[in-house]
Parts: C-alpha cells; sequence; structure tokens
C-alpha cells in the first residue's frame, strides 16, 4: 500500500496568533524609525497589514485611520501598519498622500522586506499571494496579550470604526466584568454573565437593577468610559 508524502510545513503555513495568546515579538524598522513591540507595553496596539503601497485601497484605509488617529489614541491605543515595502517606499507613498490628498500620516509603518513580522502574525496567505500581506489587523492589550484578530481580503477594504468599536468592548468589557452584544456601542445596554448555579439564578431574578429577557439572558446600562 502506498502513501501520500505529506508536505514540510512552512513559515507561511505556522499556526496563526490566537486570541488570548501573546503577542509575538518583533523589532523593525519604520518611517518614526525602530521599534519593538515591547515600546508598546502599557498601552493598546493595533497592528494592521496591507498589501503594498500606492494602491488605491489601501491609500483610502490608510486615510480612514487618520480620520480617527485622535479616537484611538484617546484610548490609550497605538496605530501601528506593516506590509513587505520598504522605508522608502512607505515614505513615497505617504508623502504622495499629503501631496495629493491632503492628509499626513501621523503614526509609523513598518518595512517589513525579510517578512518577519507578516510571518509572525500570519500576514501571508500564500493562496492569495506569495509576498504581499492580506488585510489582517491585530488588537493587543497592555499586556501585550492578543485580543481580536481581524482578516480581510484584498478586494475589500476595512471598516475603521468598526476596529474602534471593537477597542471601545473590550476595554469596557475589562473595566466592568461584562459583554458587549451584537452592534453595541459605547453608552449602550451591556450584556451581564448567565448564573452558573441554582443561588445566582435566584439572585439573578429577585435583581431589579437588571433587565431580564430570560435568566440567561440580561442587559445593564452601560457605564461612562
Amino acid at each position: 500500500m502506498t502513501t501520500t508524502e505529506q508536505p514540510t510545513p512552512s513559515d507561511t503555513d505556522r499556526a496563526l496568533p490566537l486570541i488570548g495568546d501573546p503577542a509575538p515579538y518583533f523589532e523593525a524598522d519604520t518611517t518614526h524609525g525602530p521599534v519593538r513591540l515591547t515600546d508598546y507595553a502599557g498601552q493598546w496596539l493595533v497592528l494592521f497589514s496591507h498589501p503594498a503601497d500606492f494602491t488605491p485601497v489601501c491609500t483610502t484605509e490608510f486615510i480612514a485611520f487618520t480620520e480617527l488617529a485622535d479616537d484611538f489614541a484617546a484610548r490609550n491605543v497605538a496605530l501601528l501598519g506593516n506590509s513587505v515595502d520598504s522605508v522608502h517606499s512607505h515614505l513615497a507613498w505617504t508623502r504622495s498622500i499629503e501631496e495629493k490628498l491632503g492628509v499626513r500620516i501621523p503614526f509609523p509603518i513598518v518595512a517589513d522586506l525579510d517578512t518577519k513580522v507578516s510571518r509572525a502574525y500570519g500576514m501571508l496567505h500564500p493562496n492569495t499571494s506569495g509576498t504581499a500581506a492580506v488585510r489582517a489587523v491585530f488588537v493587543i492589550d497592555p499586556e501585550q496579550t492578543v485580543r481580536a484578530v481581524l482578516y480581510y481580503p484584498m478586494n475589500a477594504g476595512r471598516m475603521i470604526p468598526e476596529i474602534l468599536r471593537l477597542v471601545d468592548a473590550l476595554q469596557t468589557s475589562d473595566r466592568d466584568g461584562v459583554s458587549c452584544p451584537a452592534n453595541w456601542h459605547p453608552g449602550e445596554d451591556v450584556v451581564v454573565g448567565a448564573p452558573k448555579t441554582q443561588a445566582e439564578l435566584d439572585a439573578r431574578l429577585a435583581d431589579d437593577s437588571v433587565k431580564l429577557a430570560d435568566w440567561y439572558l440580561a442587559t445593564k446600562p452601560g457605564t461612562a468610559s
């Protein structure tokens, strides 16, 4: 009986960082100088990749990130772009955006020529492209743990307000010990955890501070950030 030889996994086949994993460490050159993952300890980080400089959808995304950069900063969130282009390409591209569209990109962009960052974070998807990163987003918390992972195809731009909303939900959950329901926005009701014992169930049914849809589904007003 013959067997089929299994291919040897490559760097691009490695397991992707999962939610709850430590964020993979990196050191890299950027448009703002060298950076390390540990430079962001104590704050939130949105690390995102784009396929290439001087491309139309990526340009719209960078403008959209810039439009909300102050909102991210107000939440103690740093933005860090990444692609396999060089620093010189990044600088020429951002200069073009400023000259042609009047938008100055305020955050650094990693020049990942050796693809170390892209490979560590699973940003290269060989069936899409062997060299260009897909539109990946990693939300990393102040303890440098991966808290959320988003992937978009090359032909669909990201909704940047949704990434900001996701950060709001994570920070609200951490602060108040709650969850955030579908389509939630800051200031709206949040979900409280379901009872795990009969005593907790009895207490829940007697609690006038929550809104009960059923014994397992209850909400309460959200608190201001």
